[in-house]
């Protein structure tokens, strides 16, 4: 599903360069739930932005469902992470002046996908994240839960292949920092959808089916646990 082979990131402030990545040679599997985890610095955000074609490695390759995809153009490119990627952030982004509904059902509409199919999915994907009668809410008047459910259900609308998620449980306390993991755990299983994560948070660690650590750009280990 996800290659990486060999790949290095560097970035340049004035005449000092930073190795964030190195060499860093990795696969993952559809509907993995993975964790890349490591302390500040030590690339996993890099990492993450790679694989979600958000960035471009300096040397190296990318593939992603066997498509080398870091020669790519910057048009390709964003059409190919509107198609078969989604993000979930840790500062939520949703837009605040749209509803809940909005904020997802916006997803679809950049598909030219028909109107009537698009309620269907927006509806059906905020129920199955438990927020069915907060379709109409704008975001500002739901918690951070809330918030981070409707960034869930936005992320897996489109019915990608991979979902790349950075520090989820960062603005969350630790019981709805639970709860949330409980949930994109059994979305997993039930949409088979790859999930990787960023984090520094021992949970989301222990929650991870596969648990990949970094160190100053390089892995230093890389562990699979039961589901």
């Amino acid at each position: 599903m996800i290659t990486l082979d060999k790949v290095s990131k560097n970035y340049r402030t004035g005449e000092i360069v930073v190795k964030a990545l190195v060499d860093v040679s990795l696969e993952a599997e559809q509907g993995e739930f993975l964790s890349i985890a490591g302390p500040s610095g030590s690339g996993k955000t890099t990492l993450l932005n790679l694989i979600g074609c958000i960035d471009r490695p300096d040397s190296g390759e990318i593939f992603i469902d066997g498509e080398a995809v870091s020669a790519r153009s910057n048009k390709d490119l964003a059409l190919f992470r509107r198609e078969k990627l989604g993000f979930v952030f840790q500062t939520f982004n949703l837009i605040p002046v749209l509803t809940a509904y909005e904020n997802v059902s916006f997803v679809l509409s950049l598909l030219n996908i028909r109107e009537s199919e698009i309620k269907r999915r927006s509806m059906a994907i905020l129920a199955e994240v438990g927020l069915s009668g907060k379709e109409d809410v704008l975001p500002g008047r739901l918690s951070g839960g809330q918030q981070q459910r409707v960034a869930i259900a936005r992320a897996l609308v489109k019915s990608p292949r991979i979902v790349l998620a950075d520090e989820p449980t960062a603005n969350l306390d630790s019981k709805t920092g639970e709860d949330t993991l409980k949930l994109m755990e059994r979305l997993n299983e039930t949409h088979n959808t790859t999930f990787i994560f960023s984090t520094h948070d021992q949970m989301v660690m222990e929650y991870a089916h596969r648990l990949v650590s970094l160190h100053d750009g390089r892995v230093v280990s890389d562990e699979r646990r039961a589901g």
